[in-house]
């Protein structure tokens, strides 16, 4: 029976804080609910909104809840994103990698890695980005994402087309289109099948199978029509198209698709970069047929390298000028083909385009004479090697990670598996281990439990008759203070008073030495009169009154003050409640000011007093301050006075400061807890 009963109030214990708990827990996902419809309202601007979302992020960590801290690191990752903090975006993602793996959510986790696969990609950290791509797409794959699994085939496949990987760039081209045949044709999944085709495209072209590129733009082109807004595809598939052309020697069919997409209306307005592209494609491939004017040619280049220039588009400025390079060097302009060379060699370094980099080299190596040329020509041969090495090296480098992938995702997942059993039999120990405790310790408990119950009656007894000798104590205290006062005032100070005024009357009788000893007394009774009196008011001050106790110091300082020969100005707030502060509180506060005051006419030499008190967050302020002589605060601590108020400050937890300077009076600065 009693160890059900134990069993109950453990229970009803444990429900008591549950409760406790989770009404606070509502109240922080309240908050964290609101912060995140914030960080979503336009109406706030970009910065403030990134503060909301953070905020509740923070919020989310305390809460304990993984689900919560998963969804608000959900939604302040887009803030980065957009931001271009690609630090801020990858660290957060991997947050979220670590949330969605306790939680087994596989989406999230395959979009986290997703990102991250993207932010390394334009950070053109490869290795990096093809490992968290191929990571992505195994995991799309496994819970049959087709669209996501279809953009993460599709991003390894450009990462291994730009490191020149054309038969893993192919296959996982393939792949992508091949998982998007069941899936429906939106704008977004059009435009993702145009994406492919177009690398497939790129593939072929740089294995120089003409027509297999020609086929894939084409069909590139066929899927660009289907979309309602195709964001000039089409326009960019005709470009390839004619690019495709041009390589295969069909220079005036691949003129007239240039020539037919500058004319577009409006191309300018809606990508000037793209229209910068074309102006120099249509030049070069006008140059290539032979049948052109060199000013209308020269024109068209003008254009291109003014509009790119302009625009900063560096990549398409140094295509333009390799072309100028290679136009002015086949009509025999040799100077300016050395000059536009030497730029695009510049231009190529500058952004890494390795292509034009080693064009620009071989061209430089012919147009240089002498060993200037020579030395273009050794770099050209030492970067070409180089780059081999390098394809070769990423090449080896992607089929390594797809390796160490499948081998680590194995790995993983045996130790995933002993874990759980190592975790499971340990529970069943600790479990077992508990319930034996909890048998063996509950008996000898139980024992205790009437000697505590009767302990516990007789300290209850024991508190009441302490309370009740207290109340007794302070009462007798109370009336033994109004007893000494009353009688120190109506009988002492009436005594002295009747003899100063014997005394002052036989003055009149007596001979002149007689009268200068009896004023002598006369004045000694005054100042004994004056102590008793302020024993008496002391004796007499009730600090329990809260209501009145700014009254009882202005009394005080007002006293004081006029005793002391001192002006004063006292400043108190209204806002503190000293019904319930403290009477020890009050007392220390009183006599502080006290002390003060007497230190200040026994040792300032001062002529007037400033005492404030004041509230600050929840902080008693008491600043007293003299124009006297000062002191030197490093060499005079040691006075009973400034002792007895330090003492009294750190009696109530609070803090003593003494700012002075010889000559420059003393600011005593006190702060107290305040307690309302």
């Amino acid at each position: 029976m009693k160890s059900k009963a134990f069993i109950t109030a453990l229970l009803i214990l444990l429900a008591f804080i549950c409760s406790a708990q989770s009404e606070k827990d509502q109240i922080l996902l309240k908050d964290i609910e609101r912060l995140i419809d914030s960080s979503k309202n336009q109406d706030y601007e970009e910065y403030k909104r990134f503060q909301f979302a953070n905020e509740a992020n923070s919020l989310a960590r305390k809460l304990n809840n993984d689900s919560i801290y998963l969804n608000t690191n959900l939604n302040i990752v887009d803030f980065y994103f957009y931001d271009e903090d690609f630090e801020g975006y990858i660290k957060t993602n991997h947050k979220i990698i670590t949330l969605s793996k306790k939680l087994n959510d596989s989406l999230s986790l395959g979009f986290a890695h997703y990102a991250i696969g993207y932010s390394y990609s334009i950070k053109k950290v490869s290795d990096s980005a093809y490992y968290y791509y191929s990571k992505a797409a195994k995991i799309f794959d496994r819970i049959n994402n087709m669209p996501q699994l279809s953009y993460s085939l599709g991003s390894l496949s450009v990462i291994q087309l730009d490191g020149k990987d054309y038969f893993g760039a192919d296959e996982n081209a393939v792949r992508a289109l091949n998982v998007l045949e069941k899936v429906k044709e939106t704008d977004d999944i059009l435009d993702q099948k145009w994406i492919l085709y177009n690398t497939l495209g790129s593939v072929a072209n740089s294995l120089k199978d003409y027509d297999k590129a020609l086929e894939y733009h084409n069909k590139a082109f066929s899927v660009a029509k289907k979309m309602k807004d195709d964001y000039n595809n089409g326009l960019y598939t005709l470009n390839n198209i004619a690019y495709v052309k041009r390589e295969q020697g069909n220079h005036l069919e691949a003129e007239k698709i240039f020539r037919d997409v500058a004319e577009r209306k409006g191309l300018y307005n809606d990508d000037p970069s793209f229209y910068a592209l074309i102006l120099e494609n249509l030049a070069y491939t006008k140059y290539l047929t032979g049948l052109y004017e060199k000013e209308n040619i020269l024109n068209l280049f003008d254009r291109s390298y003014t509009i790119s220039d302009s625009l900063n588009d560096k990549i398409t400025l140094t295509g333009t000028v390799i072309s100028l390079a290679k136009f002015h060097d086949g009509v025999g302009e040799k100077s300016l083909a050395e000059k536009y060379a030497k730029e695009a060699y510049d231009l190529a370094k500058d952004i890494e385009s390795n292509q034009i980099y080693l064009e620009s080299m071989q061209l430089l190596s012919k147009l240089k004479l002498g060993e200037e040329g020579k030395e273009y020509l050794y770099e050209y041969i030492k970067v070409s090697d180089s780059l081999l090495q390098v394809e070769r090296n990423v090449r080896n480098k992607f089929a390594r990670i797809e390796l160490e992938t499948d081998e680590l995702e194995a790995e993983n997942e045996q130790i995933s598996k002993e874990n759980f059993y190592l975790a499971l039999l340990s529970g069943g120990l600790l479990l077992a281990a508990i319930l034996t405790y909890l048998f063996i310790s509950q008996r000898a408990k139980n024992r205790k439990l009437k000697l505590i119950q009767v302990q516990q009656k007789a300290n209850e007894d024991i508190y009441n008759l302490m309370l009740s000798q207290q109340d007794k104590v302070d009462e007798a205290r109370t009336q033994e203070k109004k007893r000494i006062s009353e009688e120190l005032h109506d009988g002492v100070l009436g005594r002295l008073f009747g003899t100063r005024l014997s005394l002052d009357s036989i003055n009149f009788k007596d001979g002149k030495e007689a009268m200068m000893t009896r004023a002598n007394y006369i004045g000694q009774l005054k100042t004994i009169e004056e102590d008793i009196r302020k024993i008496s008011h002391e004796l007499n001050t009730d600090f329990v009154s809260g209501s009145g106790f700014m009254d009882i110091v202005s009394e005080l300082i007002e006293n004081q003050t006029q005793a002391y020969g001192l002006e004063y100005d006292f400043n108190y707030t209204d806002d503190i409640s000293w019904d319930s502060v403290s009477n020890k509180t009050k007392i220390n506060i009183y006599r502080i000011i006290q002390e003060s005051m007497q230190n200040i006419y026994k040792h300032a030499n001062a002529k007037a007093i400033k005492i404030s008190i004041s509230l600050e967050k929840n902080v008693f302020c008491l600043d007293i301050i003299d124009d006297g002589e000062g002191f030197d605060t490093s060499k005079s601590k040691k006075g009973i006075g400034l002792k007895n108020m330090t003492s009294r400050v750190e009696d109530i937890n609070g803090k003593i400061a003494f700012t002075s300077q010889p000559g420059h009076g003393t600011t005593v600065n006190v702060k107290i807890p305040y307690a309302s």
